[in-house]
C-alpha cells in the first residue's frame, strides 16, 4: 500500500454524491470546476466548498464550460436512473456474496491487517533501535518527557515538504490509520500523537495539523472516555489548515467535523463560534452554510437562543443569496421570518418580507411573492415614503406578472387601500337638488347627515302617528320603519327595499395607510344579481347574474380617485337597478396604483403631470376587495349570552321592487327668522318626479301650531298665489267709522281646520287639487307660518307621508323629511284676566257679563329693526262667550306700543244668545273681532283661525270626561263638577298687530298674533308659556296616611262663586231729617245664580262683626223688615230682593253687609259657604 493511497484516503477527497433534492445545476451554479490544485501531489476531483480562484462565482453562471459540464453530469444521471444493477441474481447468489463477504473480511483482510501493523511495530523498533515491547513504547509515548511545542506563528511554511514512502513518520501515521481503521483508537491516538510530534519536529506542518486532527478524532471516540476531549487539537489544526497551508477545503472539513463533535457533547455555544470563525469574504457559498450551521446551534441550546438564530439565518440567507444560491436563500428567510413575525419588529419584517418577495419572483413563485409584499403594505409601516413607494412599485409589478399568466381567471384580492366595512353606509334614492334662489329643497334624508339616535328616533314616532291615523288608530303588524340610510347604527337585520329606476348609493371608506398617495381608477361595486317577480308566487326559475349586465344593473364608474398619504376618504358608488329582483352587492372592483414622479400630493395643483384633473400612472393592476359586514352580537337567550354569535347584516342585499311614487317638495320664500307670534305666508311645491301618480299626502309635526295650509273650504283659505309681498297673510274686509268699539261676530267650527275632538291636530292632510298627484305634474300651495312664541332657535320637522294608488306588496308607502331650523325674537308679552261684571243686567243676555283686562307689552329691544308695535284687532273665541265692546277706548283709536312700552285694554264679554251657542255641539265657535285700524280681520278665517285652533289643540284632544256611574259617589262628584264649572269660562282672546321694521332702508310691515287661552275666573293667563319653578324639597313622610283617597271636595274659591250678588241704589239721597228723624231708602239686592243647578240662599241682613269700628259704622244704619230670607233660585235664574235702609245721620255709608250663603238644592253633604262679596257699595245721605 502506497503513501498515496493513504493520503488520498486520510486527507478525504470529498466523493461528490447526486442528491435528488438539489439542483440539478448545483455544480455550475457553485461556480466550481471539475479539478482544483490545492497544492498538494494528489488530484482531488472537484469539491463542492473549493473556492475558485480563476473565476468571480457571481459570474460563473454565465460560462459555457460551466453549463456543458452540468449538462453532460445531468445526461449520465438520467442514464445510470435505468440500469437496474443484480437483478438476475437468486436468492443462494445473495447468501453466497454475504458468505464470501464475511470470510474475506475475517480470513483475509483482518489478518491482513494485523500483520501490517506488526509489521510496521517491528520496523519502527528495530530503526529506531528501542528494545521494549509496542506496548511499553506506548506507555513511554504517553508518559515520557514531552518537547515544548513551538508556536504556529514562528513555525515557517512548509506546506511543500515531501516525505519518502519509506520513511518512519508516515509509516508511523500508516499505523495510526490502520489502528483506527479497526476501531483500535487507544493505539491510534498514541500512533497519531507520536507522528504530531516528528511532523512538528520537521516543520511538515500538512502532515502535523492531518495527525492533530485524527489524533483529537481519536481521543473523542476512545471507549469509556479515558482522556477528556482535546478541542485545542482541533483548532491549532484549523489555524494551521487555514494560515500556514492556506489551504481552505482541508480547513472547512475540520472545521464541519470539530462542530458536529462539539455538538454530539451539547457544547452548541463553542461549535457555534468555531463556525463563525471560519466565515470570511472570500467565498460567499462556504460563509453562507458555515452561519446556516451556527444558527442550527443557537437553536439546539439548552436554553435555545431565538434571535441569534434567526440573525445568522438572515446572514445566512443574504450569503447564499450572493453566492447565487437562491432557494437556499429564500428558505433561509422563510426561516428567519419565523422568529420575527409578529413581535413588532416591523422594520425588520419589512426587509424579510421584501427579500423572500424577490427571491420567490427569481424563482417564478409568483404566488409567494405576492404574498410577501403583500405582507409589507398591510403592515402599519414605519418606513419612509421612498421605502415605502419602492415597496409598492415592486408590489405592483410583481403583480402584474402574476395577473398576465391567467387573465381569465379571477379577480385578485387587493391589499390596498384598507376598507373599514362596517362604516359602509347605503343609500336608497336620488341626491337632495341644491337651492334654486328662492326654491329650497326638503333636506330629507342623505349621507351628508350624521347620524342621531335622538333625531332617528323622531322621525319613527313621526312616522308612526301618521300610519296610526291612516290604519284607523292600528299600527299594522308588519310595519317597519322606512330607512333610506343604512349605516352601522341602523336596524339591518332585514332586508332593505329599494324601487326600480331609483339609485342606490354606497358610501365606502377607504384609508391609506402608506405615507404614498394612491391613485385608484375605473372603481366601481361589484354585484350579484337574481331577477324575480315578487306578483308571482310560483317562480322557481332565478337567473343569476354576475358583474356587468347593463339592462338589468347600471353601475357607475369612478374614473379617477386619490388617496393622499395617511388619509381616510369615503367613495359614493351608484347602481341603478333597471329591473325587479334580489340585489346582493359584494365589494369593490378597481385598479391599483401609484402616481408618477410624487411621494406626497398636497393638492391638484402639486402633482407633476396633470392635466385638467388626470394623474399620470406610473403602473396599476387590476384587483377588487370584498365588503364582508359583520352584524351586531347576539345578546338575547341565554345561549346567545354564554357563547359568541353574530346576527345577519344586511344592509348590502336590497331587495328591488316595482315602481313607486317619488315626491319632491319645494319651500318657497320660507323665512329663517320670525317675531314671536309673527305670521308668514310661504309656498311649498309639490313634484312627482315619477311615472307613477301619488295619493293620500299627508303631513306629520310635533309642532303643528307652527304652519298651516289653510282651511278645508275654499271660502274660509284667501286667494294667494299672485299675491304681492306687501298684501296680507291674512283676509281682511275695510270698514266704516261706526263698526268701531263694537265687536264684529262670525263664527267657524274647529272640523273645517282639522281640529276635533279625538282628532290628531299633529296630522294634517295636505289639499291637493283632486287629492292626486300625477306623474310628473307640480302643485303650489300656500303655506303659512307663525313664529313659536319662545324665542330662540327652533329645529321643527316635518314628515310628508304618501302612497301610491296603485296598492304594492311590498312598500305601502314613502316618505319624505324636512327639517326647518326658524330663529325667534322677542315680540310682544300679553296676559289677560277676567272677573265679573257687577253692572245691572240688562236685556241682552242672562247669566251675567265679565270684563276681560289685557296687558300688552312690548319686550322687543329693536334688535330685528323694529320700530313699533300696532294693535290692530282684538278678537275673541269662545263657545258661550264673545267679546261685545271695548270699555274706555282712548280717543287715539291706533294702539301703538314703542320698545319696553305696556298698553292696557279693558272690554265687556257677554254671553252667546241661545241661537248662536245651540249649535255647540258640532264644534261651532263664535269670533268676536273689536277692531282698531280700518281693516277687520276675518279672524274666522285662514290663517288667524288655524293657528288659533292649533293652539287650543292640546286641549281638544283631552277626551271628554264621563262621570261615574256609582251611585253613592256620584251625587258628590256631580256637585263638585257643577261648583267648578261655576269659576270656569272658555274665553280665548286673540291679539292681531302689525310691526313696522326698517331693513335695509325699507320700511316692512309684519304681521303677528298672540293667544291668550282664559279658564278660570280672576286667574291671570299668559300668551308665553311660564317657566316652571321647581317645587321646594319637602321631608319624607315614614308613614303611611290611614285614608289614601283624596276626597274630592271644591276649595273655597269655588264654592264662594256659585251666587253673584249686586245692590242697585241711588248714589246719593237727600232727606229733611228736621221733618223727619228716619231715612228710608229702597235698595234692591240682585242674586244671580252662576251654576247649572238648583241653589239654595239664604240672605241674612244681621250685623255679625266684632270689631269696633265697623260697630260704629254699623250702628248709625239698620235694615228694615226681614232679617233672614231662605230662597231656591234655578239655573242660572237672577232673583231681586226689595230692601229698605234706615238711617237716621247723614254722611257716607257702605250698604254691603248683607251675607249670603249658597249650596245646592239637591246636595246631601252641605257644601254651604258664605258668597263673595260684592264691591263696597257706599251711599251718600245728605240732609235737604
Amino acid at each position: 500500500m502506497t503513501l498515496t493511497s493513504v493520503e488520498s484516503y486520510e486527507d478525504g477527497p470529498c466523493t461528490m454524491t447526486s442528491n435528488k433534492n438539489s439542483d440539478n445545476n448545483l455544480l455550475s451554479l457553485d461556480g466550481l470546476d471539475n479539478e482544483v490544485k490545492d497544492g498538494l501531489p494528489n488530484n482531488f476531483r472537484a469539491h463542492p466548498l473549493q473556492l475558485d480562484q480563476s473565476s468571480d462565482p457571481s459570474n460563473s453562471i454565465d460560462g459555457p464550460d460551466h453549463v456543458r459540464s452540468a449538462s453532460s453530469l445531468h445526461e449520465t444521471k438520467k442514464g445510470n436512473i435505468g440500469i437496474i444493477h443484480g437483478a438476475c441474481l437468486t436468492l443462494t447468489d445473495h447468501d453466497r456474496i454475504r458468505q464470501f463477504i464475511q470470510e474475506f473480511t475475517f480470513r483475509g483482510l483482518l489478518p491482513h491487517i494485523e500483520k501490517t501493523i506488526r509489521q510496521l511495530n517491528d520496523q519502527l523498533i528495530s530503526r529506531k533501535g528501542l528494545s521494549r515491547s509496542l506496548f511499553s513504547a506506548t506507555k513511554k509515548w504517553f508518559s515520557g518527557s514531552k518537547v515544548p511545542e513551538k508556536s504556529i506563528n514562528e513555525l515557517k511554511n512548509t506546506s511543500g515538504l515531501l516525505y519518502p514512502p519509506e520513511a518512519p513518520e508516515l509509516q508511523i501515521r500508516k499505523m495510526a490509520d490502520l489502528c483506527f481503521l479497526v476501531q483500535h483508537y487507544d493505539l491510534a491516538y498514541s500512533c497519531y500523537h507520536t507522528a504530531k510530534k516528528d511532523f512538528l519536529n520537521d516543520q511538515a506542518m500538512l502532515y502535523a495539523a492531518g495527525a492533530l486532527e485524527m489524533a483529537a478524532v481519536s481521543a473523542f471516540l476512545q471507549p469509556g472516555a479515558p482522556r477528556p476531549y482535546p478541542a485545542h487539537y482541533m483548532d491549532t489544526a484549523i489555524q494551521t489548515y487555514r494560515d500556514i497551508c492556506k489551504n481552505m477545503v482541508l480547513a472547512e472539513r475540520c472545521v464541519l467535523l470539530s462542530a458536529e463533535l462539539l455538538k454530539s457533547q451539547s457544547k452548541y455555544s463553542e461549535a457555534a463560534a468555531l463556525l463563525i470563525r471560519l466565515t470570511s469574504e472570500d467565498s460567499d457559498l462556504r460563509s453562507a452554510l458555515l452561519l446556516e450551521q451556527a444558527a442550527h446551534c443557537f437553536i439546539n441550546m439548552k436554553s435555545p437562543m431565538v434571535r441569534k438564530y434567526a440573525f445568522h439565518m438572515i446572514l445566512a440567507g443574504h450569503r447564499f443569496s450572493k453566492a447565487g444560491q437562491k432557494k437556499h436563500a429564500l428558505r433561509c428567510y422563510c426561516q428567519a421570518m419565523q422568529v420575527y413575525k409578529g413581535k413588532g419588529w416591523s422594520l425588520a419584517e419589512d426587509h424579510i418580507n421584501f427579500t423572500i418577495g424577490r427571491q420567490s419572483y427569481t424563482l417564478r413563485q409568483l404566488d409567494n411573492a405576492v404574498s410577501a409584499f403583500r405582507h409589507i403594505l398591510i403592515n402599519e409601516s414605519k418606513q419612509s415614503a421612498a421605502q415605502q413607494g419602492a415597496f409598492l412599485r415592486e408590489y405592483l409589478y410583481v403583480y402584474k406578472n402574476v395577473s398576465q399568466l391567467s387573465p381569465d381567471g379571477p379577480l385578485p384580492q387587493l391589499p390596498l387601500p384598507y376598507i373599514n366595512s362596517s362604516a359602509t353606509r347605503v343609500f336608497f334614492g336620488h341626491d337632495r337638488r341644491p337651492a334654486d334662489g328662492e326654491k329650497q329643497a326638503a333636506t330629507h334624508v342623505s349621507l351628508d347627515q350624521e347620524y342621531d339616535s335622538e333625531s332617528s328616533q323622531q322621525w319613527r314616532e313621526l312616522e308612526e302617528q301618521v300610519v296610526s291615523v291612516v290604519n284607523k288608530g292600528v299600527i299594522p303588524s308588519n310595519f317597519h320603519p322606512t330607512q333610506y340610510c343604512l349605516n352601522s347604527y341602523s336596524d339591518n337585520s332585514r332586508f332593505p327595499l329599494a324601487v326600480v329606476e331609483e339609485p342606490i348609493t354606497v358610501e365606502v371608506a377607504f384609508r391609506n395607510p402608506l405615507k404614498v398617495p394612491l391613485l385608484l381608477t375605473d372603481l366601481s361595486l361589484l354585484w350579484k344579481f337574481h331577477p324575480k317577480d315578487f306578483s308571482e308566487k310560483d317562480n322557481e326559475e332565478v337567473k343569476q347574474l354576475v358583474t356587468s349586465e347593463p339592462e338589468m344593473i347600471g353601475t357607475e364608474v369612478i374614473s379617477e380617485f386619490l388617496i393622499n398619504g395617511e388619509e381616510s376618504k369615503v367613495a359614493r358608488l351608484k347602481l341603478f337597478p333597471h329591473h325587479i329582483g334580489e340585489l346582493h352587492i359584494l365589494g369593490v372592483v378597481y385598479n391599483l396604483g401609484t402616481i408618477q414622479g410624487s411621494m406626497t400630493v398636497d393638492g391638484i395643483g402639486a402633482l407633476p403631470g396633470c392635466h385638467t384633473g388626470k394623474y399620470s400612472l406610473s403602473m396599476s393592476v387590476r384587483g377588487k376587495q370584498d365588503l364582508e359586514i359583520q352584524g351586531p352580537r347576539l345578546n338575547n337567550t341565554k345561549e346567545e349570552k354564554t357563547s359568541v354569535k353574530y346576527g345577519p347584516d344586511r344592509r348590502l342585499d336590497p331587495i328591488i321592487t316595482e315602481e313607486m311614487p317619488l315626491l319632491e317638495v319645494f319651500f318657497i320664500h320660507f323665512p329663517t327668522g320670525l317675531l314671536c307670534g309673527e305670521i308668514r305666508k310661504a309656498y311649498v311645491e309639490f313634484v312627482n318626479v315619477s311615472k307613477c301618480p301619488l295619493t293620500g299626502l299627508k303631513v306629520v309635526s310635533k309642532r303643528p301650531e307652527f304652519f298651516t295650509f289653510g282651511g278645508n273650504t275654499a271660502v274660509l283659505t284667501p286667494l294667494s298665489p299672485s299675491a304681492s309681498e306687501n298684501c296680507s297673510a291674512y283676509k281682511t274686509v275695510v270698514t266704516d267709522a261706526t263698526s268701531v268699539c263694537t265687536a264684529l261676530i262670525s263664527s267657524a267650527s274647529s272640523v273645517d281646520f282639522g281640529i276635533g275632538t279625538g282628532s290628531q291636530p299633529e296630522v294634517i292632510p295636505v289639499p291637493l287639487p283632486d287629492t292626486v298627484l300625477l306623474p310628473g305634474a307640480s302643485v303650489q300651495l300656500p303655506m303659512w307660518l307663525r313664529g313659536p312664541d319662545e324665542e330662540g332657535v327652533h329645529e321643527i320637522n316635518f314628515l310628508f307621508y304618501y302612497e301610491s294608488v296603485k296598492r304594492q306588496p311590498k312598500i305601502r308607502h314613502r316618505i319624505l323629511r324636512h327639517t326647518a331650523i326658524i330663529c325667534t325674537s322677542r315680540s310682544l308679552n300679553v296676559r289677560a284676566t277676567v272677573c265679573r261684571s257687577n253692572s245691572l243686567e240688562n236685556e241682552e243676555g242672562r247669566g251675567g257679563n265679565m270684563l276681560v283686562f289685557v296687558d300688552v307689552e312690548n319686550t322687543n329691544t329693536s334688535e330685528a329693526g323694529v320700530k313699533e308695535f300696532h294693535i290692530v284687532q282684538v278678537s275673541s273665541s269662545s263657545k258661550h262667550w264673545k267679546l261685545q265692546k271695548s270699555v274706555n277706548l282712548s280717543e287715539n283709536k291706533d294702539a301703538k306700543l314703542a320698545s319696553r312700552e305696556k298698553g292696557k285694554f279693558c272690554f265687556k264679554a257677554i254671553r252667546c244668545e241661545k241661537k248662536e251657542a245651540a249649535t255647540q255641539s258640532s264644534e261651532k265657535y263664535t269670533f268676536a273681532d273689536i277692531i282698531f285700524g280700518n281693516e277687520q280681520i276675518i279672524s274666522s278665517a285662514s290663517p288667524c283661525a288655524d293657528f288659533f285652533y292649533r293652539s287650543l289643540s292640546s286641549e281638544l284632544k283631552k277626551p271628554q270626561a264621563h262621570l261615574p256611574v256609582h251611585t253613592e259617589k256620584q251625587s258628590t262628584e256631580d256637585a263638585v263638577r257643577l261648583i267648578q264649572k261655576c269659576s270656569e269660562v272658555d274665553l280665548n282672546i286673540v291679539i292681531l298687530w302689525k310691526a313696522y321694521v326698517v331693513e335695509d332702508s325699507k320700511q316692512l310691515i309684519l304681521e303677528g298674533q298672540h293667544h291668550v287661552i282664559l279658564r278660570t275666573i280672576g286667574k291671570e293667563a299668559f300668551s308665553y308659556p311660564q317657566k316652571q319653578e321647581p317645587p321646594e324639597m319637602e321631608l319624607l313622610k315614614f308613614f303611611r296616611p290611614e285614608n289614601t283617597t283624596v276626597s274630592s271636595r271644591p276649595s273655597v274659591e269655588q264654592l264662594s262663586s256659585l251666587i253673584k250678588t249686586s245692590l242697585h241704589y241711588p248714589e246719593s239721597f237727600n232727606h229733611p231729617f228736621h221733618q223727619k228723624s228716619l231715612c228710608l231708602v229702597p235698595v234692591t239686592l240682585l242674586l244671580s245664580n252662576c251654576s247649572k243647578a238648583d241653589v239654595d240662599v239664604i240672605v241674612d241682613l244681621r250685623h255679625k262683626t266684632t270689631s269696633p269700628e265697623a260697630l260704629e259704622i254699623h250702628a248709625s244704619f239698620t235694615w228694615l223688615g226681614q232679617t233672614q230670607y231662605k230662597l231656591q233660585l234655578k239655573s242660572q235664574e237672577i232673583h231681586s230682593l226689595q230692601l229698605k235702609a234706615c238711617f237716621v245721620h247723614t254722611g257716607v255709608y257702605n250698604l254691603g253687609t248683607p251675607r249670603v250663603f249658597a249650596k245646592l238644592s239637591d246636595q246631601v253633604t252641605v257644601f254651604e259657604t258664605s258668597q263673595q262679596n260684592s264691591m263696597p257699595a257706599l251711599i251718600i245721605i245728605n240732609n235737604v
